[in-house]
């Protein structure tokens, strides 16, 4: 029986996990979730929204399946404490955020054909939320760049572009404008690319990036992006295949491997039993192949896409009437 640490943050992250768990047991891995209360459901639990047993555990057992942790209720403005998302994959020291882009059957999309990862670093940029008032109406904010932490990056970019047979890493910048930070970052990027004479190096400015992208998208196997040029690019990547019913994130640590949803909400936003399980099922997908329970994995993946295809029962915002549990009940029997 292998351990999972499961982040619980609350909202329909509740009834992802429920989803989660019948799939799982529909295929019959070999797989235990420790619940972990995290961000607003454990503030509503009379604990911390980060406690130390949290980052104990994940780091204990190396894998964790997370749902996005929600703000503290009122949490908003300028004034709000910090988005515990980042806080949490700052306290397991994760560095890169890997983005399956690719079509999922049954699913409208603007393309088809489409199948890269958009690799985002997550440590450092403008998302270091380094910034103050230098006078009233005036901010200074900070994007910070090292060395040290690009090469790991795309050392980290290419090798996984090399075990998944990949042949190119697009690395996204804008060195043209931001002729230090954006410059380092793509001097570190060519460095790394001469270790690995295997794989196409290729190089493109932000803006041109997002162009090709909604033109033809087809064209990238691997983008390499910087913390907040990757996530937006993340979000238009996932525009381009179904939008966030299409989208998972796996991050990485060292020792440490947490597959996330990237899409969440509150019961008040979603009342329970409405939400879309899909954004916990495809990082559940993913977890469960890089564990070696590939049969398991591909037998979800077929009735889910199966179910899709077929297009009678869908939750309310993939066009269908069905609660959370019907559809997950649906793809369980297809299994």
């Amino acid at each position: 029986m292998r351990t999972i640490v499961f982040v619980q943050g609350g909202g329909i992250g509740l009834d992802q996990e429920a989803a989660v768990r019948k799939l799982f047991a529909a295929v019959d891995v070999a797989i235990e979730l420790e619940v972990h209360a995290a961000g607003r459901a454990a503030i509503e639990q009379g604990r911390a929204a980060l406690a130390p047993d949290l980052f104990q555990a994940i780091r204990k057992h190396g894998v964790a399946l997370k749902t996005k942790l929600l703000p503290a209720k009122g949490a908003h403005g300028p004034k709000a404490p910090v988005n515990f998302n980042l806080a949490f994959r700052r306290g397991l020291g994760l560095f890169a955020s890997v983005r399956p882009v690719q079509n999922l059957a049954g699913l409208a999309s603007r393309f088809t054909g489409v199948n890269y990862l958009l690799v985002r670093e997550i440590t450092e940029d403008l998302y270091t939320a380094s910034e103050h008032e230098l006078v009233p109406g005036v901010v200074q904010s900070f994007k910070v760049v090292t060395e040290t932490a690009c090469l790991r990056f795309f050392r980290f970019a290419f090798e996984l572009a090399r075990n998944q047979g990949r042949k190119s890493v697009h690395c996204i910048h804008k060195a043209n404008i931001l002729k230090l930070a954006d410059g380092l970052y793509l001097e570190c990027f060519r460095r790394i690319a001469k270790e690995f004479p295997d794989i196409a190096a290729k190089e493109m400015i932000v803006d041109n990036a997002c162009m090709q992208l909604v033109s033809k998208p087809q064209q990238f196997e691997v983008m390499a992006a910087g913390n907040l040029y990757g996530d937006l690019l993340s979000d238009l990547g996932a525009g381009l295949v179904g939008g966030v019913s299409a989208t998972s994130a796996i991050n990485y640590g060292d020792g440490v491997k947490v597959y996330e949803a990237v899409y969440g909400a509150s019961h008040e936003a979603v009342p329970p039993d409405m939400g879309n399980p899909l954004p916990l099922i495809l990082p559940a997908i993913e977890m469960l192949s890089d564990l070696g329970e590939t049969a398991a994995a591909g037998r979800i993946k077929k009735a889910m896409e199966a179910v899709l295809i077929e297009g009678k029962v869908r939750t309310s915002d993939l066009g269908g009437t069905a609660t959370a549990t019907a559809f997950v009940e649906t793809i369980a029997k297809r299994i």
